[in-house]
């Protein structure tokens, strides 16, 4: 198992640029390309979050949807973290979108600069390169492919590589699936939870067809050697939040994730199996004037006994329309918590996605205004102010 995980990048990427040079479907067939193969579990003890886990088969039962945000409640208002399980893709589907991301990481660098990001206008779709992090540039190990919703309002905005292009159908499906069956059925469940006088509410925002930056993400944290990682402050001072509505991980069992509890300690989080780990995050959050809790997380250095495997990431990020005005929802909920708005006047969501990333993109420009406030906090947009996080 773990010689095909570690397959020489320099050869998938010989094999890659020779396909990429002699462009044809048949040579993009999942028959033609080295399948990912998950790394191996860690053995070592981890202090694990307890997470509760949604079976999403329920919704459509009598009395699920109400039983599903029974169980819900507490997570998303002190947790925000929690499983899905049962969400409508094959386990076969998954394994294609991993091989997908491996071969598509393993181009080379001359090759993916042609679907590089604009990192200047804030535009986070395409490809985003290694040593864009605020802290440790020159050991970031990251790189960050994203395809935006598949809309009239993202048509031929983009180009693909010939990878890539080659699966688009299975990708939207893939992408939509996941919208349709775990994003739509959770932003309702929240509005239950939340006593919304319309439970569709927020189903509303959050429609497919209308110009949101929801997005599928593709992710490597390459490899390190136990001298990089010490030097790289193994991703302890990372923790944050994430700028949407939720995001979905796939399970992949690198150990890596952890997320910061109410009681200030940093506790990791498993990959279980058949599931989606779900975090909330911050544009809910500002829609619930902080009720719903955007979770603080970080990606920090694995067990020893997975230093020689790359990580990699399927993810979905979800957000409402980018015309949604980010004030806390009419809900008796909410009410009587006596929430109130987090930002100094109306912010709409495009606003507060190109404000965040912005800073998230560029890391010259953070790195300024976060020295200019010297409080260890930074302006993200009318009065919203970041902070940075235990370590």
């Amino acid at each position: 198992m773990a010689t095909t995980t570690t397959t020489s990048t320099k050869n998938l990427a010989s094999t890659a640029l020779a396909e990429n040079s002699a462009p044809g479907v048949s040579n993009y067939e999942y028959e033609n390309l080295e399948p990912y193969v998950h790394p191996p579990e860690t053995k070592e003890n981890l202090n694990w979050a307890e997470l509760v886990t949604l079976d999403l088969e329920d919704y459509g039962r009598d009395g699920g949807k109400e039983r599903l945000a029974k169980q819900l409640e507490h997570a998303v208002h002190h947790v925000g973290f929690f499983y899905v399980k049962n969400y409508g893709l094959t386990q076969e589907e998954v394994d294609n979108q991993f091989t997908l991301a491996k071969h598509f990481f393993a181009l080379p660098v001359d090759e993916k600069a042609k679907y590089e990001c604009n990192y200047a206008a804030a535009d986070y779709n395409g490809w985003r390169r290694s040593g864009r992090r605020l802290e440790n540039k020159g050991l970031d190990n990251v790189e960050i492919y994203n395809i935006p919703k598949f809309t009239e309002d993202f048509e031929g905005k983009y180009q693909q590589p010939h990878l890539l292009k080659a699966h688009l159908p299975e990708i939207e499906h893939f992408s939509k699936t996941l919208h349709n069956n775990v994003i739509l059925p959770l932003v309702h469940l929240f509005a239950i939870i939340l006593q919304l006088p319309d439970e569709h509410h927020l189903v509303k925002q959050h429609t497919y067809d209308k110009k949101s930056e929801d997005h599928f993400r593709y992710m490597l944290y390459r490899k390190r050697s136990s001298e990089e990682w010490a030097a790289s402050g193994g991703g302890l001072g990372n923790g944050h939040t994430d700028l949407g509505t939720v995001t979905l991980l796939f399970r992949q069992p690198i150990a890596g994730l952890q997320i910061l509890g109410e009681d200030g300690n940093w506790t990791w989080v498993s990959a279980q199996p058949g599931t989606i780990t779900v975090n909330l995050a911050d544009t809910i959050s500002h829609l619930t004037g902080g009720w719903l809790k955007s979770s603080v997380h970080r990606v920090v250095t694995p067990p020893e006994d997975q230093w020689t495997y790359d990580r990699t990431g399927l993810l979905y990020f979800a957000r409402p329309h980018n015309e949604t005005i980010l004030n806390p929802l009419d809900s008796p909920v909410l009410e009587a918590a006596g929430v109130k708005s987090r930002f100094e006047k109306p912010v709409t969501v495009e606003e507060w996605v190109k404000a965040k990333q912005t800073l998230q993109l560029n890391p010259d420009i953070a790195a300024k205004r976060w020295a200019e406030a010297g409080d260890g906090t930074v302006e993200v947009l009318a009065g919203f102010r970041d902070r940075k996080y235990k370590s």
